[in-house]
């Protein structure tokens, strides 16, 4: 019979050099109304800020639930995986729809004895695998919150005065490394010593902001079992890491929320009628940036890693004259054992694939 496979010809490619083959394309969903009651009790949570656990509670079991749906979809068609699993949230107005889709995989030799699904594309998974981490399960970790009433009456005093706020970082801080903390109980309850490939986004779901951390479950002998490894490297870089004989340690976040001030404020205002450099906010941004690395560095140095690979850094305009930089890496430390199965990362592993459907020639449609 005609299979029907979200997986492109690369990934297919790669699978096929690990002893898969593509299955079925498989979605699994749930549309959810927060209801009035919860709707009520996140606006009072929402004044205190910080975590909003009944908007947390209600998009992690939304989110699970499609999830169930889509791995029984594809237990049905007789898979032994699911690859290229990815999440999706669609508003229907005062509904939301949260979606999980994939493509079944199947073991030719029929040795596989554990169903696995994996976060990220099947490119992405070859890297992992050969790099000897075993896929165990999609897990996946999130958080809603809000920063209140000016993050307390003390947070909301200082925004008058330029510099950090501590009280938004820590509030910011707090919830971020709370997600990431979910995540990683989700992957130990799969007897995992690792999580790889982790992504992050942040999307506002009635009236308050949620966070997620996806990422790949998996095992590595050459890796202790009394800790767990969380990485944002990406599949490509995990292996490059591997073949030089490193192995993540940890995946690193850092932010501070920084607050132009009044006076601040109104200079930048007045300085934005004329050309040239506005100083007040180039002098924010380092300072921001400065205070953010110092305290990666930290962090890194009290875990004894060699590096800090692939830092990235965001900058996020709260609103009111504050702004939150945000630097994420993942620590690298150089770990016996670790390495690669195949000498040269074959090309179909590196070429992304190109999207063919453009609409009207403004809009290019993200493959899933």
């Amino acid at each position: 019979m005609t299979k029907i496979t979200g997986l492109s010809g690369n990934e297919i490619y790669l699978l096929d050099a690990k002893g898969y083959e593509a299955g079925d394309f498989v979605v699994g969903n749930c549309v959810n109304s927060m209801g009035f009651l919860r709707s009520l009790g996140s606006g009072l949570s929402n004044l205190a800020g910080g975590e909003v656990a009944q908007v947390t509670q209600q998009i992690h079991d939304a989110r699970l639930l499609a999830f169930t749906r889509m791995v029984a979809e594809a237990k049905k068609h007789g898979a032994c995986g699911v690859a290229g699993v990815t999440s999706g949230l669609m508003h229907q107005g005062a509904h939301s729809e949260f979606l999980f889709t994939g493509s079944c995989i199947h073991d030719k030799a029929k040795s596989t004895n554990r169903f696995f699904t994996s976060a990220g594309n099947a490119q992405e998974l070859y890297c992992h695998m050969d790099a000897g981490y075993q896929p165990l399960q999609h897990v996946f970790g999130n958080i809603a919150y809000s920063l209140g009433l000016g993050g307390g009456l003390m947070g909301g005093l200082k925004r008058l005065a330029k510099g950090e706020i501590r009280e938004y970082s820590n509030v910011i801080n707090a919830t971020r490394h709370r997600a990431l903390g979910r995540l990683v109980t989700e992957a130990k309850k799969e007897k995992a010593n690792a999580v790889v490939g982790i992504r992050t986004q942040v999307m506002i779901w009635h009236s308050a902001h949620e966070m997620t951390m996806t990422g790949t479950a998996a095992h590595n002998p050459a890796l202790s079992d009394n800790g767990m490894v969380t990485s944002d490297l990406t599949g490509e870089e995990l292996w490059t890491m591997a073949k030089l004989g490193y192995a993540p340690m940890r995946l690193l976040l850092s932010t501070s929320v920084y607050s132009l001030g009044m006076m601040g404020g109104m200079k930048s205002f007045f300085q934005s009628f004329t050309q040239g450099e506005l100083p007040e906010l180039s002098n924010l941004v380092l300072e921001a940036r400065e205070v953010a690395m110092s305290r990666l560095k930290l962090e890194a140095d009290s875990i004894g890693a060699d590096t800090v690979v692939g830092v990235k850094t965001f900058i996020h305009h709260i609103g009111g004259g504050l702004i939150e930089f945000l630097a994420i890496g993942t620590a690298v430390r150089k770990t016996a054992g670790t390495g690669v199965q195949t000498p040269e990362l074959p090309a179909q592993a590196i070429l992304h694939d190109k999207d063919t459907w453009i609409d009207s020639g403004r809009h290019t449609l993200e493959r899933e």
